[in-house]
């Protein structure tokens, strides 16, 4: 689940390189290296939040909008589906982008603040329409590129808003992705039990015993005003209830094949939502999809934390670039 669920780049050829801090990292042939994420706070451009209605449906956003874009990045969070969640990947990834992008999380429905659905509960299916909906209300008439981002789950939601929206979206990347299940996940096998038994009592719990040591400040403070409500947590279960029956199919190969000049996915080392066996697979069967593997230790949570959100947004901010989807100042 994607906020309780960073790299060696593997080319073309297979050929993977490590993707280590300048600290204490040579540069060398095949190798690549990215500036250390800064670990101290930094005076940087904040993100606000607002309710926007998608299709008749509140939706939380956490955004920054760049007075002069060039470019518009969507993230589509994991399950949990909560946007403050991201609110250090975000304004991270802004000043990374040097300002010339516009940054949006958008929420999943009813994982949120307020009840604003009076119970209603939303499968992975009427997540992934809910964000299809959004870039055609919001998006259908900017000039700007698209790029879509995608945590745990929503990568699985981002490929196939992707396949849906061809013409608008200029690249796609999945960050620790969970696209389809991994059977050796005792801990899948665990949360897919809890999703199916629908008793958020259980999960609060767990919430309140392990988040303190490892999430930020921040992130906490988000789990306690959305993930603990009790409509919230019903839908994170009922979703991933969905994304259980649902990704016990393949995903469609045939589209990443056709489209892997727009694709890249990063995987953690000990991700057991984004094995490096599926890491492997896609290689195979997409070899030209850019696919990293981060070796710093930030975890599937990354956006929890602040190192995680600036090495993963600094981690991005290099492939648009290369793209050269915007400026490289």
């Amino acid at each position: 689940m994607g906020s309780l669920r960073c790299a060696v780049d593997l080319c073309s050829t297979q050929r993977y390189r490590l993707f280590r801090s300048v600290c204490g990292a040579r540069s060398g042939p095949g190798t690549v290296s990215m500036e250390k994420a800064r670990l101290t706070p930094f005076p940087r451009e904040q993100a606000a939040t607002r309710i926007c209605m998608v299709s008749s449906f509140a939706t939380e956003l956490l955004e920054i909008r760049s007075k002069e874009p060039s470019l518009h990045v969507l993230v589509i969070p994991g399950n949990p589906g909560i946007a403050a969640f991201y609110k250090d990947f975000v304004e991270a990834l802004y000043e990374n982008l040097g300002g010339q992008a516009s940054i949006t999380a958008i929420g999943h429905i009813s994982h949120s603040q307020k009840d604003y659905e009076h119970g209603r509960f939303f499968s992975l299916h009427e997540q992934i329409d809910h964000k299809v909906d959004f870039i055609e209300q919001e998006l259908q008439h900017t000039e700007q590129s698209i790029v879509l981002v995608g945590h745990s789950i929503g990568a699985y939601i981002g490929l196939e808003v992707f396949k849906r929206l061809q013409n608008k979206i200029k690249m796609f990347v999945g960050l620790y992705p969970f696209l389809k299940l991994n059977k050796n996940s005792v801990t899948q096998s665990a949360i897919g039990y809890i999703a199916r038994s629908l008793r958020p009592s259980i999960t609060r719990g767990i919430v309140r015993r392990f988040l303190g040591p490892s999430w930020s400040v921040a992130a906490v403070d988000v789990a306690c005003c959305h993930l603990l409500k009790y409509h919230t947590m019903r839908n994170v279960l009922f979703m991933a209830m969905t994304e259980f029956q649902k990704l016990t199919e393949e995903p469609d190969w045939t589209f990443v094949r056709a489209k892997e000049d727009k694709i890249a996915f990063l995987f953690g080392v000990d991700d057991h939502w984004g094995p490096l066996s599926h890491l492997e697979e896609i290689s195979k069967r997409a070899p030209g999809v850019n696919l990293s593997v981060e070796t710093e230790g930030h975890t599937h949570g990354y956006c929890c934390n602040e190192p995680g959100s600036f090495w993963v947004a600094e981690y991005i901010a290099n492939l648009i670039k290369k793209q050269s989807l915007i400026s490289n100042n």
